[in-house]
């Protein structure tokens, strides 16, 4: 948890997940409006993710699991996390 503390301005971490009950949730990162470009397209559906493995978690349609939970499904592919409200140069 060390890891996530010492997270500067501009920087996303390796792994990031939108569940507060994940390992990897970090909320002040969220705050700041993460954007995920998947295989260049930007996705809005996006559980979590993780760069240096190259994949994503999406929730699959409306479907729950027996904790309701949204189900989700892992793709693997280049993922680009980016900050939405600093501005593209």
């Amino acid at each position: 948890m060390s890891e996530n503390d010492q997270i500067t301005n501009d920087q996303l971490p390796d792994r990031l997940s939108v569940d507060p009950n994940s390992p990897y949730y970090n909320a002040e990162v969220l705050s700041r409006d993460v954007g995920i470009r998947f295989k260049g397209v930007e996705k809005t559906n996006v559980e979590e993710y993780c760069v240096s493995e190259g994949w994503v978690r999406v929730t699959a349609g409306n479907a729950k699991d027996r904790h309701g939970n949204p189900l989700t499904i892992k793709v693997h592919g280049p993922v680009e996390p980016y900050f939405r409200d600093k501005k593209a140069s």
